[in-house]
């Protein structure tokens, strides 16, 4: 073998082994498609690229695979956030698998997109408790509802999705569009995260990110 063959065998094993230790937790392909999955990822501790803003996320094993948590009991008017720092969308195509484990005032929780901090974001939310699925936005740290649908809901996981095109929102929830609304309040980029209220404890996996423009 040459030293130039030697050297570019060297170089593709690199670059493999870089795409096994990076690929797991966070897998970005050509057409702006982002999954976190959470897999290399430490128990215990929040997952790598995201901001605890208000609540408790910590990454667990759960049904045999990490998610990552949010486990704090807080009062009913708190809004549990982690937000995802290093993203910045505005058309989004954004989905979660989410399981409700505890909640006595509140239960599930949902998505947020184009968050400029804590209190300025659009959000859609599934409730186990209340039986309904709503989309809002939250200026200021203040909610507003655009939309409710009423959901019997079932135990165990269940699958979110938003998109949001210029300010055109659809919402839905394991494949069926219940909310459609219009709305320009935040018309530029801003992160995506996820949410719950009060003492709603869940779990989420399987985050997803269609990004359709950088700015």
């Amino acid at each position: 073998m040459t030293m130039t063959s030697s050297l570019a065998a060297l170089a593709l094993l690199l670059f493999a082994f870089t795409a096994v230790i990076s690929g797991d937790e966070r897998n970005k392909d050509e057409k702006g498609k982002t999954v976190w999955t959470f897999q290399d990822d430490a128990d215990g501790k929040i997952a790598r690229g995201f901001r605890e803003e208000v609540g408790d996320w910590k990454v667990v094993t759960a049904d045999g695979e990490k998610v990552l948590a949010q486990r704090a009991k807080n009062s009913n008017s708190t809004f549990n956030l982690v937000l995802a720092t290093e993203t910045s969308a505005k058309d989004v195509d954004l989905s979660v698998r989410m399981k409700a484990v505890a909640g006595e005032t509140d239960q599930g929780g949902g998505l947020v997109w184009r968050a400029k901090d804590k209190g300025n974001y659009y959000l859609a939310r599934f409730n186990p408790l209340e039986d309904n699925y709503r989309v809002y936005k939250v200026q200021d740290g203040k909610r507003v509802l655009f939309q409710n649908s009423d959901i019997k809901a079932t135990p165990g996981w269940h699958t979110l999705r938003v998109t949001m095109k210029g300010d055109q929102i659809e919402c839905f929830l394991d494949g069926k569009k219940h909310l459609e609304h219009k709305d320009s309040t935040f018309p530029g980029a801003g992160m995506i995260g996820l949410w719950s209220k009060a003492d709603a404890q869940s779990y989420f996996d399987d985050l997803t990110l269609i990004n359709g423009a950088e700015n």
